[in-house]
């Protein structure tokens, strides 16, 4: 559906994870919880109208924050199964979008999946933005299975390392990319190591609940910290229906999900605590 739409409006866009990186040999077996597209900045709001018109409506997301940046927005439709993730930008990628997008679609390419031609990434773009996904959240399990994976089967290849270095030139993701690129071949990267973006690095600290609020009251100007707080201890009905669109939002619904982050939150700190204190 999502192609068709690409075709007959003209929108440049190709599908990123998902069962095309099964297909490629790019990730193990597994069922996908959702789609994911990359569309051109330009071709944003024409294929959200698009989406809508055919019943699609857009899911509550948290509010934007200079600390976390949104790079994507949610699409749900009452009779499909899943969701539409439409990303504009990808974490990581720290050049402008629109470069960023060019220096991807230079190497994209078609692919049969379920009996419909689809655009997908090519081996080399595939790789980049599966292991910035993995990268963006290291801890966890799926991430270091994916990471280990990749990590196997690049140097496999002839020519792998040296497109994906790259890309992740042309795209500004060198710095992210670093501890995979150093993992698969030290030898690959010549210069310098660019230093990380603070945005790439509060993305890759949110390991507990609470950490993000945390993150973003820090790092706001000293005008916006009692908003920002306020907005930490008392989060709008979009972050909890973010997490679950069934959320219950009535009074003794909303009282029980406060009490419920809040615990998390407790049960976390000491975590926290420990890591802001090693980094700072």
């Amino acid at each position: 559906m999502v192609q068709g739409i690409s075709n007959s409006l003209g929108i440049r866009l190709f599908f990123i994870k998902g069962p095309a990186t099964i297909v490629q040999g790019l990730r193990e077996p597994r069922i996908s919880a959702d789609v994911d597209v990359l569309v051109e900045p330009p071709g944003l709001d024409l294929l959200l109208q698009a989406l809508r018109r055919k019943g699609w409506r857009q899911r509550p997301a948290a509010p934007d924050s200079r600390a976390f940046a949104k790079h994507a927005i949610t699409m749900d439709h009452a009779g499909w199964p899943c969701c539409i993730d439409v990303h504009f930008r990808f974490p990581g990628m720290e050049n402008g979008p629109d470069e960023c997008f060019e220096a991807m679609w230079a190497r994209v390419e078609w692919q049969e999946l379920a009996a419909q031609q689809i655009r997908v990434p090519s081996k080399g773009l595939g790789i980049l933005i599966l292991a910035l996904h993995s990268l963006r959240s290291p801890w966890l399990s799926v991430s270091v299975r994916d990471l280990s994976f990749l990590s196997r089967i690049t140097p496999c290849q002839p020519g792998l390392v040296e497109e994906i270095v790259e890309i992740a030139r042309e795209t500004g993701s060198c710095a992210a990319m670093r501890p995979f690129l150093e993992g698969i071949s030290p030898a690959a990267w010549t210069r310098e190591w660019p230093v990380p973006s603070r945005m790439w690095c509060n993305r890759t600290m949110v390991r507990e609940p609470g950490r993000a609020g945390m993150i973003t009251v820090a790092q706001a100007p000293w005008n916006d910290k009692p908003r920002e707080l306020w907005r930490a201890v008392f989060p709008r009905s979009e972050v909890f229906l973010s997490k679950n669109i069934y959320a219950d939002m009535s009074f003794a619904g909303r009282l029980g999900q406060h009490r419920a982050r809040w615990g998390r939150f407790l049960r976390a700190l000491p975590h926290i605590a420990k890591d802001f204190s090693s980094s700072g």
